[in-house]
């Protein structure tokens, strides 16, 4: 049975197939491109109790850490990694398989969320990070798209982006998504940019904080009524940086508090036993920041119990 069914139904019959996303936002050689081969290498497999189906990682062009015509940092390399991504996401659908995207940041939603969509008639997203990424792309001051893709997806920016990600801006009602954990005030006071909070159902993470498990069934709850299917994405950002420090998040200072590990395996276990969750991305890991794997076994373990919990 899947997880689109029903309440506590395991993911389809198919299995749960990996899709490694060998992609640095920032254009850097290595960063969150090797996260896949680190993770397999602390377990990831193993950690799925044989319901995974290997696939090939997602490889882009050569990384370029700086603007490109559109102004888009790492653009070429962005724009193959969302077209290879929403090809490996139907195609999984297609299969009956839950696609789980590993690697790389947020950006993968541009492929992810309208494949989805595309699959289904609709899509809803339960995104859970320490950010809001809603910047649109007039206002970016790094070009980076991980801090933009919800923009995009609720059609907030995008007129000025190149073709592939112009025709996916707007895929996203403001009722189908729910954002939970973000910590971002002080950051976005300094780049300029205000928050989406009356636009969409937003719970910070002092709001998390509360109840992470009923924060995840309500969450899971909205998005299901509005569009029946939906997509689930963690950014490990969220984690407080005592909890997790192989990502930029946890040495920013605009950046204080975050959830734990406990309170995000409750509130991403709750999400998905709701039900009608048809595929799940977990990105913004950096092995460069974890030279002894400590963070990347961190990572598995989280999986291990989340599926275990939530009967993927």
């Amino acid at each position: 049975m899947s997880m689109a069914s029903g309440r506590g139904e395991s993911a389809g019959q198919a299995g749960v197939e990996l899709i490694g996303v060998r992609f640095d936002g920032s254009g850097r050689v290595a960063g969150q491109a090797h996260a896949p081969e680190a993770l397999r290498q602390a377990g990831l497999q193993a950690a799925l109790a044989g319901r995974a189906v290997p696939a090939p990682d997602v490889i882009v062009s050569p990384p370029v850490a700086a603007r490109g015509r559109f102004g888009l940092l790492n653009e070429r390399a962005l724009l193959d990694m969302v077209s290879a991504v929403d090809d490996r996401v139907r195609a999984a659908l297609a299969s009956e398989r839950f696609p789980l995207v590993y690697g790389a940041d947020c950006a993968v939603l541009l492929g992810a969320v309208p494949a989805l969509a595309a699959a289904t008639g609709s899509a809803g997203l339960v995104f859970i990070d320490g950010h809001e990424d809603a910047t649109s792309m007039e206002a970016s001051t790094t070009g980076e798209a991980a801090n933009m893709e919800i923009a995009l997806l609720l059609g907030l920016t995008g007129r000025q982006a190149p073709g592939p990600l112009r025709s996916r801006a707007g895929v996203l009602r403001p009722q189908a998504i729910v954002m939970l954990g973000m910590r971002d005030q002080q950051y976005r006071r300094e780049i300029g940019v205000p928050t989406i909070a009356g636009r969409v159902r937003l719970l910070s993470a002092d709001d998390v904080h509360a109840s992470p498990a009923s924060a995840g069934t309500q969450a899971a709850g909205q998005v299901a009524s509005q569009a029946g299917s939906w997509w689930l994405h963690t950014d490990l950002d969220v984690l407080a940086g005592n909890e997790f420090s192989a990502c930029g998040a946890a040495h920013d200072p605009a950046m204080p508090g975050g959830l734990s590990w406990t309170e995000l395996t409750d509130l991403v276990s709750a999400a998905l036993r709701a039900g009608g969750c048809r595929g799940y991305s977990m990105g913004v890991y950096n092995p460069d920041l974890d030279p002894d794997r400590h963070a990347a076994r961190q990572i598995v373990n989280f999986l291990t119990q989340v599926f275990a919990r939530s009967g993927t």
